[in-house]
């Protein structure tokens, strides 16, 4: 694979040359690739199952494996990441600094984020909770609060 270990592009590229075989070669041929695309999704999909089984409540070798950004996609596809919805947004905002703020997952399935003071790549902000919490249905961006104005007597000897 030209891409290196990411997982977006590959995926991108699965569905490119699965859009090529319908055009060329027809609905048939594309439907029996499709089919082996899901068989090979399943087939990696039990063994990360089975390596995840293995390694078990092993801390150290779970947070090892999802430092690494491709293990990491591979298991979300798979739902097999060790760490909940919030835990992996809080995570993924912590990356980005700049004092981002998560309030939580409405039921609807949108994160409601307080980008930081300072932040204004909210795309940034969308693309990061997309990518940690696929399962997410979009991203609501609350403001903050605009800070207090303090207005105090003036000292009796500056009157």
């Amino acid at each position: 694979m030209s891409e290196g270990n990411d997982a977006r592009a590959a995926g991108m590229r699965v569905e490119e040359l699965l859009a090529q075989l319908r055009a060329r070669g027809g609905a048939e041929a594309a439907d029996l690739a499709e089919e082996l695309v899901t068989c090979l999704v399943r087939l990696y999909g039990a063994g990360l199952a089975s390596i995840m089984a293995v390694i078990g409540d092993e801390d150290r070798l779970r947070a090892r494996l999802i430092a690494d950004p491709l293990v990491e996609s591979l298991l979300l596809v798979h739902d097999l990441h060790p760490l909940g919805t919030e835990a992996r947004i809080r995570r993924a905002l912590g990356r980005l600094g700049a004092g981002t703020e998560f309030l939580g997952v409405d039921d609807a399935g949108v994160a409601h984020i307080r980008p930081g003071s300072g932040c204004g790549a909210t795309t940034g902000i969308e693309q990061a909770v997309a990518d940690a919490a696929p399962e997410t249905t979009g991203v609501r961006l609350v403001p903050r609060d605009p800070p207090l104005l303090q207005i105090a007597r003036r000292p009796a000897e500056a009157r």
